[in-house]
């Protein structure tokens, strides 16, 4: 099982968060990343975690102030990237444009979708994995493995009429072992979360609670 943590913009301590992943990392079978801002790419990097950027541009090197170079991402110790989060939409010919530029780099990829309509659409486009957050959910603490399980199972059977080989995860309003276990249950290989650990008190306890039942 993935988990993948998106610190977004929060106010929280990064290299604090990134420790805890890699604590909890060697403690279990899953497998455990962190995608900061980019800012903090590189420190984040350094502790050991494995490190994830939340977003890269369809773009490469050249007259493009302002946006993301994979490569960069790549160079500062990322090994993989997000892309079309719901809170950084972005049109299908950019988002099959940033997913060549990953992979020109090396980075692995996820890209999220709202439904298994847009799942299907964005497996075609051949990243490593999507990620199926409808966005009414996020930030709620309510899991669509709850609120609306047939949207994971659906997502799961849209990519796997496209391609076999995108693994689906599941994200918004992630945040204990239960969720995980049940987004586990519905056919996805992760879960992609942000405020239940960011947000926490103890990311590294939130993390523990998040693994211990797998």
């Amino acid at each position: 099982m993935f988990v993948l943590v998106n610190l977004k913009t929060y106010p929280c301590d990064p290299i604090a968060v990134a420790e805890a992943v890699r604590d909890v990392n060697e403690t279990t079978d899953a497998r455990l990343a962190i995608a900061p801002q980019a800012a903090h790419l590189e420190r984040v990097a350094e502790t050991g975690a494995e490190t994830w950027a939340q977003h890269v541009d369809p773009i490469e090197h050249g007259s493009n102030t302002g946006h993301t170079l994979a490569e960069s991402v790549a160079d500062a110790g990322a090994v993989g990237t997000l892309l079309n989060h719901s809170e950084r939409r972005s049109k299908l010919a950019d988002i099959d444009g940033a997913v060549r530029a990953a992979e020109r780099a090396n980075l692995e990829t996820v890209v999220c979708a709202n439904n298994p309509a847009q799942i299907g659409a964005a497996a075609a486009l051949g990243p490593d994995a999507v990620a199926v957050e409808p966005p009414a959910l996020i930030g709620t603490g309510t899991p669509v493995s709850q609120a609306d399980p047939d949207v994971v199972e659906d997502a799961v059977e849209a990519a796997a009429n496209v391609d076999s080989d995108v693994s689906v995860l599941c994200g918004a309003g992630i945040s204990t072992g239960d969720d995980v276990v049940a987004a586990g249950d519905l056919g996805a290989e992760g879960v992609l979360l942000a405020s239940g650990v960011a947000k926490a008190d103890d990311p590294k306890a939130a993390l523990e609670d998040l693994v211990a039942p797998l």
